[in-house]
C-alpha cells in the first residue's frame, strides 16, 4: 500500500441519486464523473435518511444514535471525529462548510474551519434565515457568528466554501505531513439558490417533464451497469397522504387522490417547474465546477498520485415545499423556494421515496472514491454494499492508526464502521452483518440481500434487494420468518442505542 495518503471528503446536502452524469443525470458534472472515471462508483452505498445524523455517522464511524447526534440537541458523545482521530496521527485537519452540530469543528479536532454549523442558509446572504427568522450559526475557527455577515459580494457558499479549502491547501503546501480535508457544501439543499449563468444553462432542459427525466436517467444506469434490466423503474413518486392545492404557482402541489405524482401533460405552468429544476441541476453544476477547482489545487501542488478522494451525499433529494417569497425571483439572493416533490422523484430515479424516509430513496447515496496510488482498475463500478459509517475506519485503516478508546478522560464506544480498503483493492470485503436507520418515526434493516422497513410507525415492509431494489414486492406475506429474525435484529440494535442514550426512547 502506498505511503499515508492525503484524505478530501466531498459531501453534499440533499442531494439525489441520479444527478451526476456518472450515476446516469443529464447534469453536467464532468469533474465527478472523471473521478469516477478513474476510480470507484459503489451502487450499494447508504446513509442515514437525515442531515445531521448523516454527518454524525460519516465524522465518528458510529451510529448517530450512540453518539448523541440521533435525535436532538445535537452534541457529539462517547466518540471521536475524523478530526480528533487523524490529527494525533500527524494529520493536518482541515474543513469548510456546514457542520450541523452543537460543537464546532475546531472544539472537536479540525486545526482550520470555515462554514455554516447549523442546518441550512441563504446561499447568497447567509445571516438570517427566512422560515425561522432567526439568525443562522456560522464559525470561523475558534470564532462563531450570529449572524454571519460575510464581506465579500460576491459571496455564494458553495463557491466561498472551496475559497478557504484552497487557502488552506496553499497555507500547509510546505508541510512534511498528510492532510485531511473535508468539504460539506450545503447545496443542492434549499433554498434552492444559483448563479444566473448557471441557471441558464438548464432552462429549457426540463420542459420534457419529470416522467421523461427519470426514463432517460434509469435507462443510462442500466447501460453504464449502475442497476441490471431486471430493476424495474416505479410508477411516478408515491406523495403525502393528502390532496392540496395552494392558491400561488409557487405554492402548488400536483399529486391526484391515489397519492400519485401527477403526469407531467396534466401540469400547469410547466415554465415555472423547469426554471426550479433547473436552479437545483445549477447548484450541482456549481459544486462539480468547485470540485474541479480543489482538483486542479492537488494537482498543482503535485499531490494528486497519492490522495484519496471520497464524494458522498448526506441523504436523498428532499420533498419538502415551502415557497415564502413569491415576490422574489427564485434562485436570486432572499428567494426561498424547494425544488418540491414530483422533482425530487426524478432526483432519486430510480428509486422511492426521498429524504426523512429510510426507503432507499431516502438512504441511498453517490459514493465516488478516486485513489490513483491505491486503486488500479479505474472505472470499475461495484455492488458491494457500504455505510457513512465505514468511512472513519477506512480513513484509519490507510493513515495505518488505531481508532482510540478513550479521548479526554472519557471513554469512547468502538467503530461501528468497517474499512472499505479491501473493495478498493478489488477483494470481496467481509462486510456488516447487518446495516440499521431509524430516524422519526422510519426505520429499517439490512441483512445481506433483505431488507425489512418501515415509514412513519406503519407496519413492516420486506424486500428481497437483490431482483427488486426498487421496492416494489413486498414480500412481508410470504415470508414471516424473516420478517421475524430482521425485526428481532432491529429492536435488539435500538434498544442497545437507547441503553447508551435513554433520550433516544
Amino acid at each position: 500500500m502506498p505511503n499515508r495518503p492525503n484524505i478530501i471528503i466531498f459531501q453534499t446536502d440533499d442531494m439525489g441519486f441520479s444527478d451526476l452524469g456518472c450515476y446516469g443525470g443529464e447534469i453536467q458534472t464532468p469533474n465527478l464523473d472523471a473521478l469516477a472515471q478513474n476510480g470507484l462508483r459503489f451502487t450499494n452505498f447508504y446513509t442515514s435518511p437525515k442531515c445531521f445524523p448523516s454527518r454524525a455517522c460519516l465524522l465518528t464511524g458510529q451510529y448517530a444514535q450512540k453518539v448523541g447526534l440521533g435525535r436532538k440537541p445535537r452534541t457529539f458523545k462517547n466518540c471521536v471525529t475524523l478530526g480528533e482521530a487523524l490529527r494525533p496521527a500527524g494529520y493536518r485537519t482541515l474543513m469548510t462548510g456546514k457542520w450541523h452540530a452543537e460543537e464546532t469543528p475546531y472544539q472537536r479536532g479540525f486545526d482550520r474551519h470555515f462554514g455554516l454549523t447549523d442546518g441550512c442558509c441563504d446561499s447568497f446572504n447567509p445571516g438570517i434565515e427566512i422560515k425561522s427568522g432567526r439568525n443562522r450559526r456560522w464559525a470561523i475557527d475558534e470564532k462563531e457568528f450570529l449572524p454571519y455577515i460575510p464581506d465579500d459580494p460576491n459571496f455564494y457558499t458553495t463557491d466561498t466554501f472551496t475559497d478557504y479549502a484552497l487557502d488552506y491547501l496553499d497555507t500547509y503546501k510546505g508541510e512534511d505531513k498528510p492532510f485531511l480535508l473535508h468539504i460539506a457544501y450545503t447545496a443542492p439543499h434549499y433554498p434552492i439558490q444559483a448563479w444566473p449563468d448557471d441557471i441558464a444553462k438548464y432552462r429549457g432542459k426540463y420542459m420534457v417533464g419529470w416522467d421523461q427525466i427519470r426514463k432517460e436517467r434509469h435507462e443510462r444506469q442500466q447501460e453504464m451497469g449502475i442497476f441490471e434490466s431486471n430493476q424495474k423503474l416505479p410508477h411516478r413518486g408515491q406523495a403525502y397522504k393528502r390532496l392540496w392545492r395552494g392558491t400561488s404557482r409557487w405554492m402548488t402541489r400536483y399529486w391526484d387522490d391515489e397519492e400519485m405524482i401527477l403526469p407531467w401533460e396534466e401540469i400547469n405552468g410547466k415554465e415555472d417547474w423547469d426554471f426550479k429544476m433547473a436552479i437545483y441541476a445549477a447548484m450541482i453544476d456549481r459544486v462539480d465546477q468547485n470540485i474541479g477547482r480543489v482538483m486542479d489545487k492537488v494537482r498543482e501542488l503535485g499531490k494528486e498520485e497519492n490522495t484519496l478522494v471520497m464524494f458522498l451525499s448526506d441523504n436523498g433529494a428532499c420533498p419538502g415545499t415551502h415557497h415564502l417569497t413569491p415576490n422574489v425571483e427564485p434562485g436570486a439572493a432572499g428567494s426561498y423556494d424547494t425544488v418540491d416533490m414530483p422533482w425530487a422523484n426524478a432526483c432519486n430515479t430510480p428509486f422511492r421515496k426521498y429524504k426523512d424516509w429510510c426507503h432507499e430513496g431516502g438512504i441511498a447515496t453517490p459514493f465516488i472514491v478516486s485513489w490513483p496510488a491505491g486503486i488500479q482498475n479505474g472505472g470499475t463500478i461495484t455492488h458491494q454494499p457500504g455505510h457513512a459509517i465505514d468511512i472513519m475506519a477506512t480513513c484509519l485503516d490507510i493513515a495505518n492508526t488505531d481508532y482510540p478508546t478513550e479521548h479526554n478522560g472519557q471513554q469512547v464506544l468502538p467503530l461501528d464502521g468497517k474499512s472499505l480498503l479491501p473493495i478498493f483493492e478489488g477483494q470481496t470485503r467481509e462486510g456488516h452483518d447487518a446495516i440499521y436507520w431509524q430516524w422519526n418515526r422510519s426505520k429499517a434493516i439490512r441483512r445481506k440481500n433483505w431488507k425489512l422497513v418501515s415509514e412513519f410507525d406503519g407496519p413492516w415492509e420486506l424486500y428481497d434487494l437483490e431482483t427488486d431494489r426498487t421496492e416494489l414486492n413486498n414480500l412481508v406475506d410470504e415470508h414471516p420468518q424473516k420478517v421475524s429474525e430482521l425485526d428481532t435484529l432491529w429492536n435488539t440494535w435500538f434498544n442497545h442505542c437507547c441503553q447508551i442514550d435513554p433520550e433516544l426512547a
